[in-house]
């Protein structure tokens, strides 16, 4: 049986004729902190959509626990959600519900649990990240920092196999995101959970991944440990790693011969 809990292989993913992944390839063993990273629109979010069965690769497969993700009916993909627990960006809470009514939400939709089990457990994940007194309190009374943390809450309800993080850190101050950046390895290692980080904040990702991949122009850039790739000599990773404006990231979208374009500006143009 396969150490992989989840596996991209050969994935090609478009919108309107135009290619967001070409050929990807991604495997992600079981109980690792595994980090996907690159520049905005490169479709790092787009890969928890396709893990999820949101959306159907056009070429290859997406396989999750052994099961092709896109071959499965509406049941099949249910689930493989039921091993999924998923921390959106910004947190995504119920507005009308309290911290405590977020969490039990999930174990009230798909558990047939009483009550009261539903309460303890509930009580158990606020308090495994921090936040058990502040059961009682709306998404309007949280922070930032507690929002994330009571989505994060949610997002491990079922004890799930796979966490998935969509920019984790986006949006909180120092003290927040080191307190998010900690729970993701905590958790992970006490759930014995696999964790899929999306995130372009390179200093809190390389602190808690065990491996990464760099996505960029559709396809894999370059991948290895954090260690790895704070040596890699290759320019664009280089660039992403250490923020430098000059590389083969370019400033303008779409890249273009600015100079040239200058150069057959008339005066009639202005």
């Amino acid at each position: 049986m396969s150490a992989n809990i989840v596996e991209i292989d050969n994935v090609s993913f478009g919108y309107n004729g135009r290619m967001l992944h070409k050929g990807i390839n991604m495997s992600f063993p079981k109980g690792k902190v595994v980090a996907i990273m690159g520049g905005s629109g490169s479709g790092k979010t787009t890969l928890l959509r396709l893990i999820g069965g949101q959306i159907k690769p056009s070429k290859g497969e997406v396989r999750v626990d052994g099961a092709v993700v896109h071959e499965q009916d509406r049941e099949g993909v249910y689930q493989l959600r039921r091993k999924m627990g998923m921390l959106f960006q910004h947190g995504a809470l119920f507005t009308d519900l309290s911290a405590f009514d977020n969490v039990a939400f999930p174990m009230r939709e798909l558990t047939n649990l009483p009550e009261s089990m539903i309460r303890d457990l509930v009580l158990l994940k606020l308090n495994a990240v921090g936040l058990r007194g502040a059961h009682k309190l709306m998404p309007t009374e949280l922070s930032g920092g507690m929002a994330r943390r009571v989505a994060l809450a949610r997002a491990i309800a079922l004890d799930p196999c796979i966490v998935m993080y969509d920019e984790p850190f986006a949006g909180l101050d120092p003290i927040s995101m080191g307190v998010i950046c900690d729970l993701i390895r905590t958790l992970n290692d006490a759930l014995g959970a696999t964790s899929i980080v999306v995130s372009h904040d390179v200093k809190e990702t390389f602190l808690i991944a065990d491996y990464v991949y760099f996505v960029a122009n559709g396809e894999v850039a370059a991948e290895g440990t954090p260690h790895d790739l704070m040596q890699s000599t290759l320019p664009f990773v280089h660039q992403f790693v250490h923020g430098e404006v000059d590389g083969p990231v370019p400033f303008h979208y779409p890249a273009t011969d600015y100079r040239s374009q200058l150069l057959n500006y008339t005066d009639t143009a202005i």
